[in-house]
């Protein structure tokens, strides 16, 4: 009697336990239920009023205009307002800042460029981490960079410029569109790997950078498309190679630096879509696949054919895997050239 009684308790605590286990089961899938129907409806709803995108830069930069067309294009598609509002300052720090320490449901965001993770390496102590205090949406697009001379320079070749500037090593200098932009990194990343010196010479915007090169009070620079290919179908700049892992189309002929021997040379400007740390990942995913579908567009290719700007449209994660590469890129850059701000 005792023993059937020891066994009817058993079979009755499995039983519970089991009761318990889909109990909990039960439980799980609702809250898992839930949840979809919460973020079917998040995506949904959103947007319900107009959306801020920051961009911290002058307004009539590629930046800003490229965010404005973007802009509209969202408007049209999700029927409310998405405006620019431009907080330059600091070198971008100013409206990255008030982007990172924004309310996080969607209606702030920031199209930024490559400041966004240059400055890291640049400056110490900024008010927010480029990367742990915002959700990456896309990357917009890509601008190769040109390694260009003035034909004064009698080369053609990157052995050539090499081999010249080894044997007058202080008589080259370069210009850029300013301390730690894309063109700056580059020129850096070129004096490492090659071996060679020219003095950094620092403009406010490229268009001033191009004429100084144009002059031939510098030689050398590294520049966009829009900038250097009208001068070199007219014979007043030569380019040598691009700055990007694959050639350009906007100049397919041109080879890579990569493809003349100096491996792992990379160095582009680059547009992007970001949003405070905590955005919703559903809308993140929904401007994501928006603004791709924008740059498919014949509208947005060609305003961005007149930057000299390739279009990406990647997913949130990969945006993310290129910011930190970009920003440790940048940081190990800075860091082995001692480049300070300005």
């Amino acid at each position: 009697m005792g023993f059937n009684l020891m066994f009817i308790m058993a079979i009755l605590k499995k039983m519970f336990n089991f009761i318990k286990i889909i109990r909990f089961g039960f439980l799980q899938l609702l809250i898992v239920a839930l949840s979809m129907m919460l973020t079917t409806l998040h995506a949904q709803t959103f947007p319900n009023k107009a959306v801020r995108v920051i961009v911290p830069f002058a307004p009539g930069g590629a930046t800003d205009v490229i965010a404005r067309l973007i802009g509209i294009r969202l408007s049209d598609k999700l029927s409310e307002r998405f405006f620019v509002d431009n907080k330059p300052g600091a070198g971008a720090i100013l409206g990255t800042e008030i982007a990172a320490k924004s309310p996080n449901d969607g209606y702030t965001l920031l199209f930024t460029a490559n400041p966004h993770t240059v400055n890291f390496g640049l400056h110490p102590k900024l008010p927010y981490h480029p990367l742990d205090d915002f959700e990456a949406i896309t990357l917009a697009g890509l601008q190769p960079l040109f390694l260009t001379v003035n034909p004064q320079i009698d080369v053609q070749t990157l052995p050539d410029l090499i081999k010249l500037m080894k044997s007058r090593p202080d008589a080259f200098s370069y210009s850029t569109s300013g301390t730690g932009g894309p063109q700056h990194i580059a020129g850096e990343m070129f004096k490492s790997m090659t071996g060679t010196q020219m003095m950094h010479i620092p403009f406010k915007g490229a268009s001033p950078a191009v004429t100084e090169l144009l002059s031939g009070r510098v030689q050398i620079a590294f520049a966009g498309a829009t900038n250097v290919l009208p001068f070199v179908q007219s014979g007043k700049l030569r380019i040598i190679a691009t700055s990007s892992s694959v050639r350009s189309r906007f100049a397919p002929n041109v080879p890579t630096l990569k493809e003349l021997g100096l491996n792992d040379f990379e160095s582009v400007a680059w547009l992007g879509m970001l949003a405070p740390k905590g955005v919703p990942s559903d809308i993140i995913n929904l401007l994501a696949s928006e603004i791709k579908i924008i740059l498919s567009e014949d509208k947005t290719r060609e305003a961005l054919n007149l930057q000299g700007i390739e279009g990406v449209g990647n997913s949130p994660r990969e945006f993310t895997s290129f910011l930190k590469n970009d920003m440790a890129h940048a940081a190990k850059v800075i860091k082995e050239n001692n480049i300070k701000p300005e």
